[in-house]
């Protein structure tokens, strides 16, 4: 597999392309004493990406020479993770639908994981982008203009420069390519803040491999000084902001409430949500309001206010309403005023997510 494009995400990051039949296959590098982040930078080939497709709906986004993608991805978490989304194979057909859905529609970049999947499902989401990728019955120009972003977990036992070549092979296979357009290292204690961050743009740029994006967990409850620190930096260097969790989990969406016990998730979420639903409850019914007003639903607006703080979202979707409304977030942008109405609600909570606690500085 071979990554293309250096990209850092602060759950960890580097890069991932599908597989086209006219493209030659990458070559791995491997070289016995390098470091850990030589191994993963000698991964990466920039020629070998080919120029994408224009956007459907909304205006591409070029986040490396060759790779252009919509204002919006589809992150992939839930695929196969059965403890936190109560996932199993029986889904695999809506999934699909899902993913179908999202692609004619102009969503070009999925995010997933070697890790992505709990037991003996670990692997899984990479798997079923995999099929789903080939399966896809559009036409070829669209399936070669996906784009696939995974990231390898920052094992204890993956200490070893072969063990990085291992799992970025391992991640290709399942994938079914040659070559990974997007590759990113994940949660390991190199989380990297702004001040680590720049250093890591150093090293790369002394090697020749661009950083291309940054993944961090941003939302409206996902927004305080670390966040805007890092958002900063990366408009100043030129790197993309991928924002996870855009959602917050799932709170932000409007569908739970302590008044409907019924409506809360089972688990570490439905936890987290009876601690958090009565300090965001302002924010909440902001967000109602202003999609009110836009005839639009919660979903949609937090969405959309990602996308005007110029983040790439990547909302998860499990089922084929889920994914339209995500969609529903795409072709209109929330208004100066609307947006800065929801950072003075989203400032003035003094709440918000679990942060990333292994981020450095």
């Amino acid at each position: 597999m071979l990554a293309h494009v250096s990209s850092i995400e602060q759950k960890k990051l580097i890069s991932s392309t599908p597989k086209h039949p006219h493209r030659a296959p990458s070559r791995l590098v491997k070289t016995p004493n390098a470091s850990f982040l030589d191994t993963v930078t000698n991964l990466l080939n920039p020629s070998a990406l080919l120029n994408a497709a224009p956007g459907k709906k909304e205006r591409r986004r070029e986040i490396a020479p060759g790779i252009a993608v919509g204002p919006m991805g589809l992150g992939t978490w839930s695929w196969g993770n059965q403890f936190l989304w109560g996932y199993n194979e029986q889904m695999d057909g809506e999934l699909q639908e899902v993913f179908n859905l999202a692609v004619s529609q102009g969503v070009n970049l999925f995010d997933t994981a070697d890790s992505y999947g709990t037991g003996k499902l670990n692997g899984k989401s990479e798997l079923l982008l995999g099929e789903f990728s080939k399966s896809y019955p559009g036409p070829q120009r669209v399936r070669d203009d996906i784009h696939i972003a995974t990231k390898f977990a920052s094992y204890p036992w993956r200490i070893l420069p072969g063990s990085v070549v291992s799992a970025c092979k391992a991640s290709a296979e399942r994938l079914g390519v040659d070559s990974i357009s997007l590759g990113q290292l994940h949660w390991s204690t190199a989380n990297y803040g702004p001040r680590e961050l720049s250093k890591f743009k150093a090293y790369l740029d002394k090697r020749g491999v661009p950083l291309a994006t940054a993944q961090i967990q941003y939302s409206l409850l996902s927004c305080g000084k670390e966040q805007a620190d890092t958002k900063a930096l990366c408009d100043d260097l030129g790197i993309t902001l991928i924002a996870y969790s855009p959602l917050a989990l799932g709170l932000l969406t409007g569908k739970y409430s302590l008044e409907d016990k019924a409506s809360l998730p089972s688990g570490p979420r439905g936890q987290l949500f009876r601690s958090l639903l009565p300090k965001v409850q302002p924010l909440l019914d902001t967000l109602q309001a202003i999609a009110a007003s836009r005839n639009k639903n919660m979903s949609q607006v937090a969405i959309n206010w990602c996308i005007c703080k110029g983040t790439i979202p990547i909302p998860g979707a499990k089922t084929l309403n889920q994914a339209q409304s995500n969609l529903g977030a795409l072709g209109w942008r929330l208004s100066a005023s609307e947006v800065a109405e929801l950072d003075n609600v989203s400032a003035s909570l003094g709440t918000g997510t679990i942060q990333n606690i292994f981020q450095t500085k």
